[in-house]
């Protein structure tokens, strides 16, 4: 559940581009006011009254006829990270003012990294001419395209809770790393005792047995302690695509495939040596080992479907 990837928020852009190219363009239309043009501050309390709706909004300015700024960088609700030494920029070769230059219309142009931070972002510009002039100047809006999805996608509220999330994760897998490294303990321990089993040979061949539980349990569980903490705490989990979910539950599935077929494995191998084994007893875990495989491959394969057809009708 980790910040979605720039390639995560590449994706989605091209999915939901023209909703968001109508969101944002709808939001610099709703606000491009001459006034704006006149005082920074004007500019300032318009933005800061709108970014209280819209929090993907990260900065705003104005242009003149030459694409020269005239105000600073007014940013949302966070005066610290306003930028005075925008104001005079040339931002003449910039494409938001190249495009904004030959419409009368709102213009949006495609993501890239912006030099105020690291994050992805579109601009939206508008030509407008200053109140009781011909004169033409240019209001700039910068929109912070992951905030944007997010927005678009009813996403915000989950991420707040995010930090909560990943704690409860977090303690759930520092307990079952440590189950696991008490049964690797245990299995150790079970190592030592082969050296001091004497002359007994049931001793001799049930010892090895105990040790391989030992090591297959917490196998299964170290494995599932990891797919955890990689894909609820470290990873980028995309809720809104099934193939999110189906990566989870493959991943969890494997995880008990392997210590089943082992336990199935040892049962067989105890019922040949003749060691308290019941062979129909391991022919079944095996069975079930494989019912699992079967039950999970039909998932996938139909989960994947599902999805392709779902894309289809976008």
């Amino acid at each position: 559940m980790s910040a979605m990837s720039y390639l995560s928020v590449i994706e989605r852009y091209h999915e939901y581009k023209h909703a968001l190219h109508e969101l944002t363009a709808s939001i610099l239309t709703g606000i491009a006011e001459p006034a704006l043009l006149e005082s920074e501050q004007n500019l300032r309390e318009t933005f800061n009254s709108v970014a209280g709706h819209y929090p993907f909004m990260a900065l705003m300015y104005t242009l003149d006829v030459n694409g020269m700024q005239t105000s600073g960088n007014i940013a949302s609700l966070h005066p610290g990270k306003e930028d005075a030494g925008g104001l005079g920029k040339n931002r003449s070769e910039r494409p938001y003012y190249l495009l904004a230059k030959d419409s009368d219309s709102v213009v949006v142009t495609a993501p890239y990294f912006s030099n105020n931070g690291s994050m992805l972002c579109i601009t939206a510009a508008t030509r407008r001419h200053r109140a009781g002039s011909k004169e033409a100047a240019y209001i700039v809006l910068d929109i912070d395209l992951t905030k944007a999805i997010e927005f678009l996608m009813g996403d915000t509220a989950r991420r707040r809770f995010m930090p909560a999330f990943k704690s409860v994760y977090t303690l759930i897998v520092t307990g079952l790393f440590a189950v696991a490294g008490v049964l690797l303990y245990a299995a150790g321990a079970e190592m030592i005792s082969l050296w001091h089993i004497g002359s007994s040979k049931e001793d001799l061949h049930m010892k090895p047995f105990g040790v391989i539980i030992f090591l297959t349990l917490a196998l299964a569980i170290f494995d599932l302690g990891k797919t955890i903490l990689e894909e609820e705490v470290l990873m980028h989990k995309d809720i809104f695509r099934h193939s999110s979910t189906r990566r989870t539950i493959t991943r969890f599935i494997a995880a008990i495939l392997i210590a089943v077929s082992i336990e199935a494995l040892l049962l067989m191998f105890k019922a040949a040596l003749g060691v308290n084994g019941d062979l129909l007893s391991a022919v079944g875990m095996m069975l079930t080992a494989v019912g699992l495989l079967v039950g999970l491959g039909i998932y996938v394969y139909l989960g994947a479907r599902a999805e392709a057809i779902l894309k289809g009708c976008r």
